[in-house]
């Protein structure tokens, strides 16, 4: 069983198509300093092969703006600048033929500023992402909600909208964050009844790799699971691979993407007779880089051992000081547990 998406208005990133009933696509941005192309190159290279579908970079000056072009082209997926205040490094990102900005319509400054960026998001084609936080939010309404509340996100956003719309301008998706999980989850949950524009879901700030994963989790697992989010942007103060494959293994629990192997592992316990803990991570270095959908169960307990190893498509079945190997529920191979994982390897590279 799977989420059923709330319908929303389809978009296009580059070639992503975001909103609509489109898969639910993977971001991230990147941590180095955009005026170093080598390095954002690299970085960028690196999320690619992790499976990022969507790229943002910071933006803070003209000479990060005028890099984007370089780095546009040394890259195969989409690339967003993410603006704010400076209308002219909106300008100058829409010249180097980013695919996307990020912007808060808001504090790009004056009226005509706003058009004369919206009139070239047009004349190219490319969508803006109204992307409101509540460690960012207007004045006015902290005076009037007291807090960064859902209810003043919601309003910041419709704000930013109608200000766009006013200038014939629909091309859009919203992100309405907070670092608290439920603020985030109720911000959502509030616009996605008053509009159908694409959302791009995520937790603002989350922390740490484990404690943020956590945060994360449970957030954007609530809103998929309710059918909300188009694409999805976890933050992790952590490589921003890491960022990727959490957002993967979120929408793969959902049944939303298959990407990649999953391994299914037992915590141990007393009846453990090999040394699980390092089976599991050998596994998981090796079959880190396989990108087709795969079920691998690498199990060290003689209850349930061998029912989830012969439920997936391959696995290990360990004993003491050994083990049995499946591959599509039938076994196929014992071996030592110091030669358990090349095994395994063998099956997968060979089938």
């Amino acid at each position: 069983m799977t989420p059923k998406r709330k319908k929303t208005r389809k978009i296009y990133v580059g070639n992503v198509p975001v909103g609509g009933g489109s898969p639910v696509s993977v971001q991230s941005m990147t941590k180095t300093d955009t005026r170093n192309i080598s390095a954002t190159v690299r970085q960028i290279r690196a999320l690619e092969r992790a499976g990022c579908e969507i790229i943002r970079l910071a933006v803070p000056d003209m000479d990060a703006a005028k890099a984007l072009g370089k780095i546009k082209k040394a890259v195969n997926i989409p690339v967003v600048a993410d603006i704010h205040f400076n209308w002219r490094l909106a300008l100058e990102a829409i010249r180097q033929g980013v695919d996307g900005l990020r912007i808060n319509p808001g504090n790009i400054g004056a009226k005509w500023k706003i058009k004369e960026v919206v009139d070239a998001l047009k004349d190219k084609n490319i969508p803006v992402r109204v992307g409101v936080n509540a460690g960012s939010l207007e004045k006015d309404l902290l005076r009037k909600y007291k807090h960064p509340t859902p209810e003043a996100l919601v309003e910041s956003a419709m704000r930013h909208i109608a200000l766009l719309e006013e200038m014939d301008y629909r091309n859009i998706k919203v992100s309405l964050k907070a670092s608290g999980v439920m603020a985030t989850v109720s911000a959502y949950r509030l616009f996605s009844e008053k509009c159908d524009y694409p959302l791009h879901i995520g937790i603002s700030e989350a922390g740490p790799q484990f404690s943020g994963t956590i945060k994360s989790s449970v957030g954007l697992g609530v809103l998929l699971w309710e059918g909300i989010g188009d694409t999805i942007r976890v933050s992790l103060t952590a490589p921003p691979v890491k960022e990727v494959r959490v957002a993967y293994e979120i929408l793969r629990s959902l049944g939303l993407r298959k990407r990649g192997v999953e391994i299914i592992s037992c915590p141990t316990c007393g009846r453990c007779q090999v040394n699980l803990k390092q089976l599991v991570s050998d596994a998981e270095k090796r079959l880190k880089d396989i990108e087709k959908p795969l079920t691998v169960a690498v199990m060290g307990c003689a209850v349930n051992g061998p029912g989830e190893a012969r439920e997936a498509d391959f696995g290990i079945a360990a004993g003491k000081g050994m083990g049995v190997i499946f591959k599509k529920g039938k076994i196929v191979g014992k071996a030592k547990e110091n030669k358990l994982i090349d095994s395994l390897m063998k099956e997968i590279k060979g089938a």
